[in-house]
């Protein structure tokens, strides 16, 4: 169970990371309140999964799926630059995502 609710906070995370990017600094209610209300419930579960999953791969796991997430909502929703380098970084963090998921001994 820990694991769902880590996933669903990295997909939280990634939400709240688009919502951010379109309140423009916090001047537009509703992409700000999508915000905070995400933001809260993807911290929520994340210390929910941190009752039973280690420090360490929680909060990897969590950053880098907010991270490799916003990276494609980024290129696919938004139009950002998807260059080579951007590529090979967001596949390392895929890879230690991986990598420390099966470190976990849960």
């Amino acid at each position: 169970m820990a694991w769902i609710l880590l996933v669903i906070a990295g997909i939280l995370e990634i939400v709240w990371a688009f919502f951010m990017k379109k309140s423009e600094g916090f001047t537009l209610i509703t992409p700000t309140a999508i915000t905070v209300v995400t933001m809260i419930a993807s911290f929520g579960l994340l210390s929910f999964a941190m009752r039973t999953l280690p420090l360490g791969t929680a909060y990897t796991i969590w950053t880098g799926i907010g991270a490799v997430g916003a990276f494609v909502v980024g290129v696919v929703v938004l139009g950002e630059s998807a260059n080579p380098m951007r590529i090979v970084a967001a596949v390392l963090i895929v890879a230690g995502i991986v990598m420390m998921k099966l470190s976990s001994s849960q």
